[in-house]
């Protein structure tokens, strides 16, 4: 059944005295096992619809069960999207939401941006509100480190295992995940590093973790950051959603972010949570080096967005991973 296809069996049966007016893209996305969109209904109301195009309801419960726990505590002060309905043992899993209150930060910053280079006021607002969301979501403290593998509002059901082991299970996902091979062997090297520092990994705190904060994934509303999407949502270090955030929002796609904006980023966390995660500054070249897997796995897509040559590029990542890896102590 192709993508399409599966969308439209979804819209018939959970919505079969409904008229869809409208299905629209929600933009490119890495992930070819799931497909997002959104529905307009004839009368205009609005929601996204997220289905597994390969039929495995496990992302789906994952997402599911964070979006509704978060929602219903009142000390995780991080809006999160309603869910309509939800399936995750149908022949198409899917999961529907109504669209949250605010404007997508992506949208947000655009229009700083263009609003002048040289007033970065507004751009610091909204990286400290990045900030602060997250140090929001990271309060919430495990006894263990886990893969989120269920749960509903009083509590997500965990798959526990050292940090290290969640996180080196993680890495092997995303290499299932990434349709080119050309530099597989980083992904060898960088679970290599992960076992090899596993006493300095493991004593890391155990905090719900968003897991993808880019951008697209976040909405802007009355100086707060809701958080959408949480798919990859599970328990482990803060310290790594923290600068993956920093990664995926502000660094360049080969160099790092301004000190100023890194900056905004830090200060929005600590007034959140007094003070950066524990441990951030020892751990955080490790995971520069899993960051970085994003790019390897993903190469000729990543590269089709680069101003540079892909030969220039391929030999760049190479040396980059080289210098991440050797970071690590």
């Amino acid at each position: 059944m192709a993508a399409n296809d599966r969308v439209a069996s979804v819209l018939e049966t959970v919505f079969p005295d409904r008229t869809v007016a409208a299905v629209r893209s929600t933009g490119p996305s890495w992930n070819e096992r799931n497909r997002t969109v959104g529905i307009e209904f004839a009368d205009r109301e609005e929601i996204y619809l997220k289905i597994a195009t390969d039929r495995d309801g496990s992302r789906i419960a994952r997402e599911r069960a964070a979006i509704t726990y978060v929602g219903a505590r009142d000390d995780i002060p991080v809006s999160v999207p309603e869910i309509v309905a939800s399936e995750i043992e149908g022949t198409v899993p899917y999961l529907a939401t109504a669209p949250m209150a605010g404007e997508p930060l992506i949208d947000a910053w655009a229009e700083a941006d263009e609003a002048s280079d040289a007033d970065d006021v507004k751009r610091t607002e909204l990286t400290q509100a990045v900030g602060a969301a997250l140090a929001g979501v990271h309060d919430r403290r495990f006894a263990d480190h886990g893969h989120v593998v269920g749960g509903d509002a009083e509590g997500l059901d965990l798959d526990t295992g050292s940090w290290t082991t969640v996180l080196t299970e993680a890495i092997a996902e995303l290499r299932v995940l990434a349709p080119s091979d050309r530099f597989d062997e980083h992904f060898d090297r960088v679970i290599d590093a992960v076992r090899s520092n596993h006493e300095l990994l493991d004593d890391a705190p155990a905090a719900l973790c968003h897991g993808d904060p880019a951008r697209p994934n976040c909405v802007y509303n009355r100086g707060a950051i809701g958080l959408l999407d949480w798919e990859l949502a599970h328990v482990g270090d803060p310290a790594r959603d923290l600068h993956r955030a920093r990664s995926q929002q502000l660094d360049p796609p080969r160099g790092e972010a301004s000190e100023e904006l890194a900056a905004a980023l830090y200060d929005g966390y600590r007034e959140r949570a007094g003070g950066l995660p524990a441990g951030f500054e020892a751990r955080r070249p490790a995971y520069a080096a899993v960051r970085l897997l994003g790019v390897s796995g993903f190469f000729e897509r990543w590269a089709a967005y680069a101003d540079a040559p892909t030969a220039e590029l391929a030999t760049w990542l190479d040396a980059e991973m080289d210098r991440r890896l050797a970071a690590i102590r």
